[in-house]
């Protein structure tokens, strides 16, 4: 009996040690970068809109997603690029006394606080996360926001998540409608994720995600022919930027495989084990 109570014991410990730990670890659900990296300083959107006139802007996103869509007036230092601390650097001896924002897709993004920890790895001072991202930026202050070039940006131009992710289909269900002769398959992958052939040989175009001239051509080709655009890229991401282009140009039907190629090898492999 004692055994069985002890046993009970330790069970009901355990227990308590990860309910608390989880419960400490997910405290700001809202922002979880913060806890994640609770080193790195952030300023609200708020307090960041008062200040913005008197600091450094930069987007540390890549130069695809700032095109479409990014804060009026911010620098684009992409944090994926090897000059990413040769130009914060630069920035920071050229701005000694003035914050320098940085900033990332929205609130579970956390490339805006990795940027700010590799400047302090790097002894680059003054660079402050802004964590709320581009997102609620463009919606809450669209005066401040450029889409596709064009500004003030109209709010009901923003396309939500659960919008976005309504244009998912699985990758069973990509490969599925590829059968039919109502689709168009387009891989958005650039040169340095591409292998020698793409998942669909003799059934898609191959167009890089910003020639403009290329996806032109073939959403006017899918629309004429009532089509349906099936698109994927690497991981499931660039599309959600492709989107706005896509909305841009009126492309009537038009669907992302979920997950992008390795969403889809995953598919394969668990296919055929």
């Amino acid at each position: 009996m004692k055994a069985i109570m002890s046993k009970i014991a330790k069970i009901l410990l355990v227990a308590i040690i990860f309910a608390t730990s989880t419960t400490l670890y997910a405290k700001n659900k809202e922002f979880p970068g913060r806890d994640r990296y609770p080193t790195i300083p952030y300023i609200s959107i708020t307090d960041f809109y008062k200040i913005k006139d008197k600091t450094v802007i930069v987007d540390v996103r890549s130069a695809y997603e700032h095109k479409t869509l990014r804060i009026k007036g911010a620098l684009n230092f992409p944090i994926s690029s090897t000059n990413y601390i040769k130009d914060m650097r630069k920035l920071y001896a050229d701005n000694p006394d003035k914050k320098i924002i940085v900033y990332c897709n929205g609130k579970t993004c956390m490339k805006s606080y990795k940027a700010v920890l590799k400047c302090k790895r790097n002894d680059i001072k003054n660079v402050i996360a802004y964590d709320a991202g581009i997102m609620d930026w463009a919606t809450k202050y669209p005066d401040d926001a450029v889409l596709l070039g064009e500004s003030p940006v109209d709010p009901q131009r923003i396309i939500s998540k659960k919008r976005f992710k309504s244009y998912l289909i699985s990758p069973e269900k990509f490969e599925e409608q590829i059968g039919t002769n109502k689709v168009m398959v387009l891989d958005v992958r650039d040169r340095y994720q591409r292998d020698a052939t793409g998942l669909f040989p003799g059934k898609e175009q191959r167009v890089y995600i910003n020639d403009a001239t290329g996806l032109d051509k073939h959403i006017a080709k899918a629309n004429k022919e009532g089509k349906t655009l099936l698109i994927y890229d690497e991981v499931g991401k660039q599309v959600r930027w492709l989107q706005y282009y896509l909305e841009r140009k009126n492309a009537k039907s038009y669907h992302f495989m979920k997950g992008g190629v390795r969403n889809y090898y995953k598919y394969i492999d668990a296919k055929y084990k």
